[in-house]
């Protein structure tokens, strides 16, 4: 099977891959996952004062095109 050049794209220049600091009061900190098959999805966002998600950065182990994709949606 083949894949697409946007699907490569994403693999080899992966976007939104990092973290902030945990403990800030504007960020919020989750994951996900099924560790026992090695899913697992950190995913974190900095929020305004209005309660608007202003950045999202994720750490992937897996799936790390599914988790870019998540994180297309926030960051327009």
């Amino acid at each position: 099977m083949a894949y697409s050049e946007k699907v490569i794209d994403h693999y080899e220049n992966p976007r939104n891959v990092g973290t902030f600091d945990k403990e800030a009061s504007d960020t919020g900190t989750g994951m996900v996952g099924a560790p026992a098959c090695g899913d697992i999805l950190r995913l974190q966002i900095k929020v305004n004062d209005q309660g608007i998600i202003e950045d999202a950065r994720f750490k992937a182990y897996g799936c790390v095109l599914q988790s870019h994709q998540v994180l297309s949606l926030p960051n327009g």
